[in-house]
This record gives structure tokens, C-alpha cells and sequence, in this order.
């Protein structure tokens, strides 16, 4: 497995560097959860807006081992909670979602007053990209 090099990080990019729907699985006591959540990519990691009592919040809670696929991708990492949406060390990225979610980030459903409205981080430790059919088996670590 070999570090993300650029022409992969390009590709990354230019695939998931804006709204995209992907698969998220979390496991708690043995038994496997996915779901389809709306992410963007940014520098190694996948970026989620959601609620920090929703059940996926929660098993992340417990194990924070998750994976994820998306269009001709597959990786593992780290499920992270950076917490309040709205919270000062959260700006930059917060900015970068408003961006990537243009289309339905303001459209009623969430709750920006609300403090459980929160960023989920997915740092991707290794995956699986397939472009042009070539595979690159990617390592995030550095």
C-alpha cells in the first residue's frame, strides 16, 4: 500500500471533492449498520453534517471504526465527532460544507441553533480507488 500521491489525491478531488452520497458502516457488538449519508472530501477525510444523538453518532461513540464506499471507492477510518456545527474551531470546515451543500444545506432541515447539529469527520486510514482502470491501494496515514 502506498501514501496518497497527488495524481490520487487529484482524483479524489475531483470525484468527492463536492456533494456526494456514500455509504457509511459502523459496528457496535459484532453486527454491522450502514447507511447513505451526503459528504464531501477534503486533505484525507470525508465530512458529514448530522445530529449528534442520531443512532450512527452513537455506535461511533462505541467503536469509531468505521468504512465507507462511494463511486469506485472503498476505505476504512476513523469516525470522528468535532462537535458543534457552530463552534469556533469548526469554522474553516463548516465554510467548506456551506459550499459543498449549497443546494439543501439551508433548506429547513437542519438546525443550526441547535448545539447536537454537529460535523462528523471520517479520517480514512486505507482504501481502494479504481480510476480508468487502474487500482491504487491508498494509505492516508502519514
Amino acid at each position: 500500500m502506498e501514501k496518497l500521491s497527488t495524481d490520487e489525491e487529484k482524483i479524489m478531488i475531483e470525484r468527492f471533492g463536492k456533494d456526494n452520497i456514500i455509504a457509511l458502516a459502523t459496528t457496535v457488538d459484532n453486527k454491522p449498520y450502514v447507511r447513505s449519508v451526503n459528504s464531501f472530501y477534503d486533505k484525507g477525510s470525508f465530512y458529514v453534517l448530522t445530529y449528534g444523538r442520531s443512532n450512527k453518532m452513537k455506535q461511533i461513540q462505541q467503536n469509531p471504526l468505521v468504512a465507507i464506499a462511494g463511486d469506485w471507492f472503498t476505505a476504512n477510518g476513523k469516525g470522528i465527532n468535532l462537535g458543534y456545527f457552530g463552534k469556533k474551531e469548526n469554522l474553516d470546515i463548516a465554510e467548506k460544507m456551506k459550499v459543498a451543500f449549497s443546494e439543501w444545506i439551508n433548506n429547513g432541515h437542519n438546525n443550526f441553533e441547535d448545539e447536537n447539529t454537529c460535523i462528523l469527520q471520517i479520517e480514512l486510514t486505507d482504501g481502494v480507488l479504481f480510476s480508468h482502470g487502474t487500482r491504487y491501494d491508498i494509505d492516508f496515514t502519514e
